[in-house]
Parts: C-alpha cells; structure tokens; sequence
C-alpha cells in the first residue's frame, strides 16, 4: 500500500508539472495571438510611413515628423516615421511580409517600379508651384565648358540616388537622345545621395555635372552664397509627375481614408503647409490614383525601355 501511495503521489505531481507547462505555453500563445492582434494605427502597432532622402536627411526628418504629429492630432492614429538612405530600401519594406513600411512618399520612377510590383498605390500627389508636375535639370559649373548634353563625353556626373526619376531617369533619356551613352560614354556616376548632394558635388568641383530637379539650387544657398551664379543648368527634361503619398495594397480602407483626408485638411493650414514644405517642399496635395502615372509610363515605352531593366 506504501508503495503504491508513493507511486500515486509521483502521478500527481507530474500532472501538477505537465498543467503548469500547458498553462505556460497557453499563456505564451495568447500574449503571441495579442500582440499580432494589435490594431494597425495603435501605439503597439503604428503605421510606418517612409520617406526618401530628396535632399538633407535631417531636414527630411524633422518636416516628416511633424506632419506625423499633426497626423496624429487629427486622426487619433499612431505613425512611425523614418528615412531611407536609398529609393529602394523604402521599396523592399513595403514588399516584405509583414509590410516594415505601410505608406511611403517615393518619386515617380521609384513609385512605378513598386506599383508593377503590386506593392504600392498612388493616393495623393504632390503640388508644387502650383503644378502636380515638375522637371529635371542637368547642371554644371559656369567655367566648366558643359553648355548641352552632348557635351557630357568623358564627364564625370552625378546623380541622387539610381532610382531617382527627375535626378536620373528622365536625365538618362535626355543625355542618350544626345546621343551620349552614359553607360559607356560617361568618364563616371556618382550617387551622392540627395539632390543637395549633387549641387554641391558640382559646386565644388567634385564632379563635372549633374543631375538634379528644378531648383534644387536653391535648398543649399545657406552653404553656398553664389551657387545660383556658379552652377547653371544647361538643360531641363519633359514634365515629370510629382512625388506623393502611396499605401501598400493591404492597407485597410477605412484607415486609408481616413489618412488621405487628414492630409488634405492639414495641407490647408499654415502648420500643416510649414512641415509639408520643411519635408519635400509640398505646397499642396490633389487627389490621384496609378493612372496619373500613365504618361511617364508611355515615356518609357517610348524609349524602348523596361522599368525592371532600369533598376
């Protein structure tokens, strides 16, 4: 009988043993199933907007910042902001799984790539002077003897970022309708990771010439007093749509809507107008879904070029 009670109270505590471990590993899979469960927008689970580097990170930074402060203010809403150190870094967050950026404000070329991607939708555009719609600009020193893309043979010329559209894609077409090569043509490319860093790589003679939108110039005369006199712009591209706000797919509508209207409000006040043009020098934002982007599209096609081939 003592050996048997003895064996029934083993029993007993190693069911008390196996409880405890079933109530650990339930108690882990709730704490799992709620953290998963987090509402997208909440402080657990904020959206993430990213943001390209169109020209000094710090700058970037501090406007996308506050426009996500003021988002919050409006919508109740949670935003994680942060800034790429390249186009396709924003790219490759919004096509993991899960997403690690659920909206982004990418460049034409850049936004086109991860549309037929299947990655991005266009919900907002950028207005800028008035226009959803901008140009490139090829720049040079005065005294540098660049007065036309034909004279880029042999030049070594920069560029923001590969995936830059007005700082290198329309750019590209431009110097191979010239009939300049830039691959093989060109002495060599620079990235120099922002528009203001390629006016000041031609400002200071680091580079021959370069790429850039109109005016770039003129978010580095603080650093550089006369570069509106030293580096001019011996041509100007096609018209480019402008950068905007795109979501991922997956991005529930309600929350979408409710972001886009936010914005739309925000741009129309004198705060909200501040931290836009503190950013990417936003004046105002329209309304405008892919097939705003169907004309750069077409431009292209035109070229006899693939999208992907261009990445």
């Amino acid at each position: 009988m003592r050996r048997s009670f003895l064996q029934g109270g083993d029993n007993v505590k190693k069911l008390v043993l196996l409880l405890v471990m079933i109530g650990l590993v339930a108690t882990g899979m709730l704490f799992a199933a709620g953290s998963e469960e987090a509402e997208l927008g909440s402080e657990d689970n904020p959206i993430v907007w990213s943001f390209v580097p169109s020209g000094e990170m710090e700058r970037v930074a501090s406007g996308a910042q506050a426009v996500a402060d003021l988002l919050h203010k409006e919508t109740g809403l949670y935003f994680d902001t942060n800034v790429a150190t390249e186009y396709a870094g924003v790219i490759e967050a919004m096509s993991s799984v899960p997403a690690e950026a659920h909206m982004a404000s990418l460049a034409t070329f850049a936004y086109v790539l991860a549309a037929d991607r299947g990655v991005a939708d266009a919900a907002l555009v950028a207005v800028r002077y008035g226009s959803p719609t901008y140009n490139g600009q090829l720049i040079a020193r005065k005294d540098s003897g660049i007065n036309s893309p034909a004279d880029l043979a042999g030049k070594t010329f920069a560029r923001p970022d590969p995936l830059s559209t007005s700082g290198w894609i329309i750019p590209m077409l431009t110097i191979r309708a010239a009939g300049i090569n830039p691959e093989t043509d060109l002495k060599g490319i620079v990235d120099a990771g922002s528009h203001d860093g390629v006016v000041a790589a031609v400002f200071n003679g680091d580079v021959d010439a370069g790429a850039t939108y109109v005016d770039a110039r003129t978010r580095v005369e603080g650093d550089y007093p006369t570069v509106m006199e030293e580096v001019v712009v011996f041509a100007v591209t096609t018209d480019i749509p402008n950068d905007g706000v795109q979501f991922i797919p997956s991005m529930p509508q309600d929350i979408r809507k409710k972001i886009v209207d936010a914005l739309l409000k925000i741009a129309q006040t004198d705060e909200g107008k501040e931290a836009l043009n503190t950013a990417y020098q936003w004046n105002a934002l329209e309304v405008h879904g892919d097939s705003f982007y169907d004309p750069f599209r077409q431009v292209l096609q035109a070229a006899g070029l693939d999208i992907n081939e261009l990445n």
